[in-house]
């Protein structure tokens, strides 16, 4: 069972993993495994058809799956680290959302990040956003 730390907590200050965070935590965790699972799937039988789209997937398996321990592990450091992960996720949806759309024929094959999460209803482009709320909302040891 994970612990979570809850040293240099204020009172009356949720921990990053606790409520809406409970939520964040799980639907990192799903996307983390999927991610995880197409990017080892893609790079290892289909390299040769789109390995920019495979390679950005597997970039986004990695930022999944800090994020979502992050969260678990707790702490301000943890905190730190899922709030600069929930920023490159957001840079690298915008970025790579953008790009599928300017230009269609770098990409043969869809990322985690095309067309702004699409294909993943969109989650890709609202769990940063909600991610960083939620944890400056959540800061530990400051004023809220």
């Amino acid at each position: 069972m994970w612990r979570r730390r809850t040293a240099g907590r204020g009172p009356g200050l949720p921990g990053i993993g606790t409520g809406p965070g409970r939520l964040l935590v799980t639907l990192y965790g799903i996307f983390a495994v999927g991610a995880t699972s197409r990017a080892v799937f893609e790079l290892t039988t289909k390299y040769g058809e789109a390995p920019l789209a495979y390679v950005l997937s597997a970039v986004a398996a990695v930022v999944y799956v800090f994020i979502t321990v992050s969260l678990v592990r707790g702490g301000e450091g943890a905190r730190r680290l899922a709030l600069v992960c929930c920023s490159a996720e957001l840079l690298g949806v915008l970025v790579v959302g953008t790009w599928t759309l300017v230009d269609p024929a770098a990409f043969p094959d869809s990322t985690v990040w095309s067309d702004y999460g699409m294909g993943y209803l969109f989650l890709p482009l609202a769990l940063p956003v909600t991610g960083m709320l939620w944890l400056r909302r959540s800061r530990q040891g400051r004023a809220v």
